[in-house]
């Protein structure tokens, strides 16, 4: 019978990631980690997230229908800041612990968010918009962007899939996620924060 090969995408139902909606997620969860974390028993003082600020900053920009490239990068480095004070932060309550008191889930998001924040602040520094296994979203860790050069879908969010025909029978031959591997991505030393 003939065989027919082809590869294809399959679109992930994800809404478009935009650098300045990643970094307010991320935010957002290095906040409730950080409530997670803080104990009056074993830290003197909460650390401040300046959450109703950061929120307010965010906003303000990305419910705007027109935004310029020059506000856009402002209000990225704004909250690259307080991304960054959370995630020191959460590290310095971390060294008041024996051992680390987050369950799977959390610590997951804790290395997903560490790693969000570097790529973005290398695209940041480099004025760039690609980055190697990019993250776009940080709740399905999995998801990848695909270029399909489409005119109305440039970009799509999912798996790439190879798939053969033969005999009326469709074979699945290969399904790859490009998934960022955390086993590679170690969480930064809590010994600098003591």
């Amino acid at each position: 019978g003939q065989l027919l090969v082809d590869a294809t995408a399959c679109p992930q139902d994800i809404s478009f990631p935009t650098d300045l909606n990643l970094l307010d997620n991320a935010r957002e969860k290095s906040e409730e980690l950080i409530d997670v974390l803080y104990k009056a028993s074993l830290h003197k003082t909460k650390p401040r997230t300046y959450r109703k600020v950061a929120r307010k900053l965010y906003l303000k920009t990305a419910q705007k229908k027109v935004k310029s490239k020059k506000e856009i990068r402002r209000v990225l480095r704004q909250q690259l800041g307080f991304v960054s004070r959370n995630i020191k932060n959460i590290l310095k309550l971390l060294t008041a612990y024996e051992t680390i008191p987050l369950n799977a889930h959390q610590y997951k998001y804790l290395l997903v968010i560490q790693t969000l924040y570097d790529q973005q602040a290398k695209m940041y520094k480099e004025k760039s918009h690609t980055v190697e296994d990019r993250i776009v979203s940080i709740h399905q860790l999995h998801v990848r962007p695909i270029v399909r050069g489409k005119t109305n879908a440039r970009v799509e969010f999912g798996a790439k899939i190879n798939v053969s025909l033969m005999n009326g029978f469709a074979f699945l031959e290969d399904l790859s996620w490009d998934a960022f591997n955390e086993g590679t991505r170690l969480i930064k030393t809590v010994e600098q924060y003591k």
